[in-house]
């Protein structure tokens, strides 16, 4: 699992990664009884990271971040992974959680999950590991459907709801260039508006798959898409805009992650990624010069 993988421990202290993650292929099936959305999509962990530090406590639960966009108490999804620990566990005992956020909040990268996951899995170390892995994994599907993939990283199939993860041939290191437009973007009103769409272009995910297992790099690039990204870009129009700037400039291909607004190209080589990411730079404050990780 990535994130135990990276985890360090001194002390008291356990000190995490926590990874973006991108959609290289996106598909929303259907609506559940239970409100959720059956998906079926590929994902990818990227280099770009949180810093999160959890000291192990007496009592309490205490949250800080450099982020001043996002809630320092039970609405944040990294103090309710605090909390559920200690419920699951039935352990007295605290956690004084330092998030330093370099992804950005809402932009469709699971910065939010990640950070839960993290929390989730240096908590479990520093007591002792009294989850086994099947109840960590059942404890991070209870924060939010992108936790679980978050503990495991790497390319990977979701299905279900997003928990029903399948490991596949991992990707090389690609340069990956991400953009984020001033907006932030509603997950629960995006799939509100997927819900009443009728004209929804849906990926083929099966030649997704067969490309990455082949190593057909012309072939998965010519079939990535993101179900999302016309309903998305009805709000936030700038996106397509972005997706070709990205293609004029050498990426292989462009896409909405999540349900945006961040757009990812992926480039063949690094020296083209520098040049893109120092034109796109000018325009936009947010532009990340990341990779593929696995």
């Amino acid at each position: 699992m990535k994130l135990y993988n990276d985890l360090v421990i001194s002390e008291n202290r356990a000190m995490a990664k926590s990874y973006a993650k991108i959609n290289l292929s996106l598909d929303v099936l259907e609506k559940l009884p239970n409100g959720y959305h059956s998906v079926k999509m590929v994902m990818q962990t990227l280099s770009l990271f949180d810093l999160v530090i959890v000291d192990k406590t007496a009592r309490g639960i205490h949250l800080s971040t450099n982020c001043k966009f996002i809630p320092k108490n039970d609405k944040n999804i990294a103090f309710k992974a605090a909390r559920l620990f200690f419920e699951k566990t039935g352990i007295k005992g605290g956690a004084k959680i330092l998030i330093h956020k370099n992804i950005p909040v809402s932009a469709g990268l699971a910065g939010g999950s990640g950070n839960a996951a993290a929390v989730l899995c240096a908590l479990n170390m520093l007591f002792n590991m009294p989850l086994s892995e099947n109840e960590l994994f059942g404890a991070a599907l209870e924060l939010g459907a992108d936790v679980p993939y978050c503990i495991n990283g790497g390319t990977c199939l979701a299905e279900g709801i997003g928990e029903k993860l399948t490991p596949i041939f991992p990707l090389p290191a690609f340069p990956v260039i991400l953009v984020k437009p001033e907006i932030s973007i509603s997950t629960a009103e995006i799939y509100k508006r997927i819900d009443l769409e009728k004209d929804l272009m849906h990926p083929d995910t099966d030649a997704v798959l067969n490309a990455i297992k082949n190593g057909d790099f012309d072939l998965l690039f010519n079939n990535m898409k993101n179900v999302m990204q016309g309903v998305t870009e009805k709000i936030c129009p700038e996106i397509s805009f972005i997706c070709k700037n990205m293609e004029d400039l050498g990426a292989r291909v462009a896409l909405m992650s999540g349900s945006g607004p961040t757009v990812y190209g992926i480039f063949e080589d690094n020296m083209t990624a520098k040049k893109a990411f120092d034109s796109l730079s000018k325009n936009y404050p947010k532009t990340f010069l990341t990779h593929i990780s696995n």
